[in-house]
């Protein structure tokens, strides 16, 4: 399980994540929910080791190593210039001294032109490719930062099978999404970030609150509005 423990983090003095604490099980699926300038991202980098400056505890309690375990979604993945996404896997997988295995069968699921240059991609096959990275490794955990984002509907649907058969075979996954509705329907627990903190955490039986707790928690006078104005 990967642990997090009153996590702080501050930038020129002004706190972004205020003693954070959260679980992430193996075989289980952790959303992470909150508007933009939460701190979502941050925290993320900070679980898995891109900010190294913060305080409190992040790590794995069976002793693995986090890092070597676990792979990374960036929200706005980077590919070197004139890199073919073929060459972008094979980097991935041999920085982390990983054999490179045929990637035809996944491929075949996600459809991109792996030897063409990766940055004249769409911003949605940019996203697959990072992704399509993270899958050819047997990670023990995944830390996505909005795997949905920029993605059609077909892939979309493809994914979110994607992920279920991964927890199903025991990997633990945390990722963030605005797409509230596909993380109650794929998550087995929920955490709200609001200002840097921790407001609530939910389990399944309770993600029937969690839209009507989102809208009084964040949209409380605009909700007054809306009663004016409907």
């Amino acid at each position: 399980m990967i642990e997090v423990r009153d996590l702080y983090k501050a930038y020129d003095a002004q706190p972004v994540l205020h003693h954070v604490s959260l679980d992430l099980r193996p075989g289980t699926i952790h959303g992470l929910v909150g508007v933009n300038g939460a701190g979502k991202t941050t925290l993320l980098n900070c679980i898995y080791g891109l900010i190294a400056d913060y305080r409190g505890t992040v790590r794995e309690t069976t002793g693995l190593s986090l890092r070597q375990h676990t792979g990374l979604l960036p929200y706005e993945p980077y590919f070197y210039p004139r890199l073919t996404g073929r060459e972008y896997l094979t980097f991935c997988l041999q920085a982390r001294g990983r054999a490179v295995p045929d990637f035809t069968e996944w491929n075949a699921l996600l459809e991109l032109p792996l030897d063409a240059y990766a940055e004249d991609y769409s911003a949605g096959m940019k996203k697959k490719l990072a992704l399509l990275a993270v899958l050819v490794q047997d990670f023990r955990y995944l830390i996505l930062d909005e795997p949905f984002n920029g993605l059609d509907l077909g892939t979309n649907l493809l994914v979110k099978e994607i992920l279920l058969r991964l927890r199903a075979r025991g990997t633990g996954i945390l990722l963030t999404s605005h797409l509230l509705g596909t993380l109650t329907e794929i998550c087995n627990e929920l955490t709200i970030l609001a200002a840097g903190t921790v407001r609530r955490h939910y389990t399944r039986p309770e993600f029937d609150q969690v839209s009507t707790d989102l809208l009084d928690e964040f949209y409380q006078e605009k909700l007054a509005r809306l009663r004016q104005l409907v």
